[in-house]
């Protein structure tokens, strides 16, 4: 699975160009043009949510005010309005960020980044990942199967840990640099796929034919969740 956007926005070219830019980054856009289907689909469950302010049948304040009142899904406001005023009831109502229009897209994602982040670090975790006999120990940052450490780098380390975090999501090369903490620009290195075969020697039990951390052509990585012996 790719993180889940949800879009309430009237322009329909804007939103095509949002969608677009994002889905190779590993971003699933839905757009929605009123802010009437906007909050019907809010509950379907979304990662974060971008929120015009001017649309035609809800001022984008009140919509926000309306998610917030039974969701805590990030809201990044986006408006054509520049004044400080609009960008401070937006944030004092709720909203996580808040983005003037016309912007651009390489700052809409590392915004966008910024509101997941801090979401996911909000989240209480445990010190300890486990997956049937693989065991991903982020204090010690040592991974284990059945109760033996196995050789890993830290390098490695986080990337494991990465998509481990995100078990059942597709990962695409430069979402997974983000999220292990390393430059993106790294993601188009094919030594990425180097790392990965070596964290899948250290983890699986034939790693050329691997089980629990699986290749996703043309996309990128994803951890499966569950094996037939966990």
């Amino acid at each position: 699975m790719l993180e889940r956007v949800l879009m309430i926005e009237d322009d329909a070219a804007l939103a095509a160009l949002v969608r677009d830019y994002l889905k190779p980054l590993g971003y699933d856009v839905t757009a929605a043009a009123t802010a009437a289907e906007g909050m019907r689909l809010v509950p379907e469950g979304y990662d974060a949510v971008l929120l015009d302010v001017m649309l035609p049948d809800l001022d984008g304040f009140e919509v926000c005010r309306r998610i917030r009142a039974g969701s805590d899904v990030p809201v990044l406001m986006l408006t054509a309005r520049g004044q400080d005023e609009d960008r401070i009831v937006g944030l004092e109502i709720g909203a996580d960020d808040y983005l003037p229009k016309p912007f651009n897209p390489r700052e809409l994602l590392a915004r966008l980044r910024a509101v997941l982040r801090r979401r996911r670090s909000a989240e209480p975790r445990s010190a300890r990942l486990r997956f049937g006999r693989l065991e991903i120990d982020r204090d010690a940052r040592v991974v284990r199967v059945d109760g033996d450490e196995r050789p890993i780098t830290g390098y490695q380390f986080d990337l494991l840990t990465a998509l481990a975090e995100s078990a059942g999501r597709v990962l695409g090369r430069e979402t997974l640099m983000a999220r292990a903490g390393h430059d993106a620009s790294e993601a188009f290195d094919r030594s990425i796929d180097v790392h990965v075969s070596r964290i899948r020697a250290a983890i699986e039990d034939e790693p050329k034919r691997p089980r629990r951390l699986l290749t996703v052509r043309g996309t990128g990585y994803v951890f499966a969740k569950k094996q037939d012996e966990d």
